[in-house]
């Protein structure tokens, strides 16, 4: 084959050994050496939000202007916000504690309330206030709510808004 003249020629030489080690490159350029080492690190393992995977638990559908009357009420000082859907009086609970003191509003199973309602595990949990109020717009326009809870705790809202027809 035909000779290669390597005079001149940068070389480079890449090297990884592994998790937790360094990733490094070696550059060699007219005699002249360059090190670079690049810190690696191992991610956390990622976080199952997925609301489907796990069974749901408890559901209801509120008319939207009890919710919106509620959340109204929570005090805004509060870090968290608690709710709970029971398969016992109250049936739905949403309190806060902050510090202007505690807000505590419960509902019946009243179908003026609530037009639909099931709960196959009894649990309270505990959310950021801030992150559950910023449905509030759509809260605003809807006309009702779902509201599900999965087994994990996890909790979705969904807003039924109307839509014009014309």
């Amino acid at each position: 084959g035909p000779a290669y003249d390597l005079r001149g020629a940068t070389t480079v030489e890449i090297g990884y050994r592994g998790p937790g080690t360094d990733f490094e490159l070696l550059l060699e350029e007219s005699g002249i050496i360059s090190t670079c080492r690049l810190a690696t690190f191992e991610p956390d393992p990622a976080v199952d939000l997925e609301f489907a995977r796990h069974p749901v638990v408890q559901q209801l559908i509120i008319k939207s202007e009890w919710l919106r009357d509620a959340f109204n009420e929570l005090d805004p000082t509060s870090d968290a916000v608690s709710i709970s859907i029971s398969a016992t009086e109250p049936y739905f609970r949403i309190a806060t504690i902050g510090d202007n003191g505690s807000t505590e509003m419960t509902y019946a199973r009243d179908e003026r309330i609530l037009d639909s309602y099931f709960c196959n595990e009894e649990m309270e949990n505990r959310y950021k206030l801030q992150l559950i109020l910023r449905c509030r717009s759509a809260l605003a326009m809807s006309d009702k709510s779902k509201i599900r809870v999965n087994q994990r705790g996890f909790l979705c809202f969904q807003f039924m808004v109307p839509t014009d027809t014309d």
